[in-house]
């Protein structure tokens, strides 16, 4: 239509048009909230591994499968059992890691004290504070275009450069822990320096050199816990010095184990944050990882950007080793990392490889190993099944298609809300 033309009498008005919009939003927001976009999988994927692993806690139970051996007669006592069962343990899980109602009863009763009502929410805060460092390490090498695999061996690297600089210099208070992180970072930095510059320059494919590295950590930090001026000299088995107060990270008071590395792991995450997606350098690196051979036409160096990646994500594994030794371990021990850099690797795929999705991720799996605590104590279920349950929900994290036939999800919109939501975070 010209400017000169009228316009046509059955056309409805531009406003009329803005109140179809308001007025089909709600329609279009809940048919795609049961379709296969990124939030609805992720969560369903949850619930899914949470059934399965309601059934293996019934399998587990030899009381509660001697009810179903006269199932078809009582049918009554198998499901009174096995729900008892589950609903005790999944309730144990979430008064370790989230709330205990018990305990905040106790606080305003005044028989309690507010550390042991917030106990549970801090052992999950603790718990996830180094696999949010080792989740960013993961997660941004996947958005260059690299699998770090060796997010352990440079969080163990961490530990190591931490400790011994919290126990040798001598500094005091808030210096000598700000030098230990330093250092933690710095020696993660280092290990993750050697796969770039390789993988930059040769060729080398950076999974068996990080693979292989992680060995040599875990062999280095054994070797070095039994040298003379890092050995305790009052214990007989294999530990390091305790890394003195000056050079930990406060904790929040009293009894509660959460400390100052959280708050560190939500302001990484929030620079991390900006340098993808605001920065220079997070656009080549995404750049990069989207498609090298164009990158490098565009005049993007290619070795400049591997080697600047796997520095920045070894960084970053560095620093939760350091919040590791510094927060909870304070001595160096063959198992001082734990598995917090193959618990990375869970957490950035669970995180979507997305800085916020990750700290989420971390913070899931810090509530389950939390909860998982408690309900070995209090319902007898094996800790390992927290494991299994980990895995399961990356399992259906990975596949999808699997969680669309489960629960007969629609296909994502492609376009307006659908295209949105599908992003994930």
């Amino acid at each position: 239509m010209t400017a000169t033309e009228a316009p046509s009498p059955d056309s409805p008005a531009p406003e009329h048009k803005d109140q179809a919009d308001r007025e089909t939003f709600l329609p279009v927001f809940l048919r795609n909230l049961w379709s296969a976009n990124t939030v609805t999988v992720t969560v369903l994927s949850i619930v899914l591994a949470m059934v399965i692993g309601a059934i293996l806690i019934i399998v587990s139970d030899s009381d509660v499968l001697k009810t179903f051996s006269y199932f078809t007669a009582r049918p009554g006592d198998a499901l009174n059992g096995s729900w008892t069962l589950v609903s005790n343990a999944y309730a144990d899980m979430f008064k370790g890691s989230i709330l205990d109602p018990a305990a905040v009863s106790a606080w305003f009763n005044g028989t309690g004290t507010w550390q042991a009502a917030f106990f549970p929410i801090s052992e999950t805060l603790t718990y996830a504070a180094p696999l949010v460092f080792t989740g960013l390490s993961v997660a941004i090498a996947f958005r260059g275009g690299l699998f770090n695999i060796g997010g352990q061996g440079q969080a163990t690297i961490g530990c190591i450069t931490a400790a011994v600089a919290g126990f040798s210099f001598g500094l005091p208070i808030v210096l000598n822990l700000i030098v230990a992180l330093i250092a933690g970072l710095v020696g993660g930095a280092i290990w993750g320096f050697i796969p770039g510059i390789l993988k930059a320059r040769t060729g080398a494919h950076e999974v068996i050199i990080t693979i292989m590295l992680n060995y040599t950590a875990t062999l280095f930090l054994t070797w070095l816990i039994a040298q003379h001026g890092v050995h305790d000299p009052a214990r007989t088995d294999a530990i390091s010095k305790s890394v003195p107060e000056s050079a930990q990270l406060p904790s929040f008071g009293g009894s509660l184990r959460v400390n100052l590395g959280i708050v560190v792991a939500v302001l990484v995450t929030a620079g991390v944050a900006w340098m993808l997606n605001r920065s220079a350098f997070g656009f080549e690196l995404r750049a990069v990882g989207a498609n090298p051979a164009a990158s490098r036409t565009a005049g993007i160096s290619i070795t400049k950007t591997y080697t600047l990646l796997m520095v920045l994500a070894g960084g970053l594994a560095g620093l939760g080793g350091a919040t590791q030794v510094l927060g909870t371990a304070y001595n160096l021990t063959p198992a001082v990392a734990g598995n917090i850099g193959f618990d990375g690797l869970l957490v950035a795929l669970l995180g979507r490889n997305r800085p916020w999705g990750t700290l989420f991720a971390a913070l899931l799996f810090g509530a389950l190993r939390a909860g998982g605590n408690r309900m070995q104590a209090y319902a007898g279920i094996s800790l390992e099944l927290v494991s299994v349950l980990q895995a399961l929900i990356v399992i259906f994290i990975a596949a999808p298609a699997l969680v669309k036939t489960v629960f007969h999800l629609r296909d994502a919109r492609s376009a307006r809300l659908g295209a949105s939501m599908a992003k994930g975070w």
